[in-house]
Formats: C-alpha cells, sequence, structure tokens
C-alpha cells in the first residue's frame, strides 16, 4: 500500500474543491487517516452520513448567524473565529487521542 502524503491530500482537496466537492474531499481525506482500509460499508455509509451531517449544521449555523449586510462585521469575525478555534482544539485532542502527527487531519 503507498502512503498517502500531505500534498497529495491537499491536491485532492484542491481538485475535489473545484469541482464543488470539498465535504466529499474532507471525508475522503479522514477516511484515509483514521478508517481502518477492512471497515464494512455500513460503517463507512454512517461515518459520511455524519461527517456530512456535521458539515451542514456548520453550514447552516453559520449562514443564519452572521449579520445582514455584504462586508463581514466585526461580530462575524469573532464568530468565525471562535468556530475555528473550536475546530482546531478538536482536531489537537483527536491527534493527541490516536497518536496521529500529519494523520491528514489540518
Amino acid at each position: 500500500m503507498s502512503t498517502i502524503t500531505k500534498e497529495m491530500l491537499e491536491k485532492l482537496s484542491r481538485d475535489l474543491t473545484d469541482q464543488g466537492k470539498l465535504i466529499e474531499a474532507g471525508w475522503i481525506g479522514l477516511r484515509i487517516a483514521v478508517v481502518p482500509p477492512e471497515a464494512p460499508q455500513v460503517q463507512l455509509d454512517e461515518m459520511r452520513t455524519a461527517f456530512f451531517a456535521g458539515a451542514q449544521h456548520l453550514f447552516a449555523s453559520i449562514m443564519s448567524i452572521l449579520d445582514p449586510g455584504v462586508e463581514p462585521t466585526d461580530k462575524d469575525i469573532e464568530r468565525m473565529t471562535m468556530i475555528d478555534a473550536e475546530l482546531r482544539a478538536f482536531v489537537e485532542a483527536f491527534k493527541k487521542k490516536h497518536g496521529l502527527g500529519f494523520g491528514g487531519m489540518q
């Protein structure tokens, strides 16, 4: 089995994003990084559903909490910064728990 590099995952993410599939790119990266190759299809299906549900929740929430108008407000920036911090903390805790360095998660 070949080694998946960060550069390979970044290229895949860019390519899929250009096709309108950023969330799919994230799911594939997660699957490569942490899901055993022998995982049963039902596990893969349920994990993908959970991944997309989380992404949909985040995106819908962001769209509903932004202040009206074209330009972001200071409060919008603060909210996005807090979301970023929350997700970075999750990734760091996940890496630590699972002994991952690169692990495909950013």
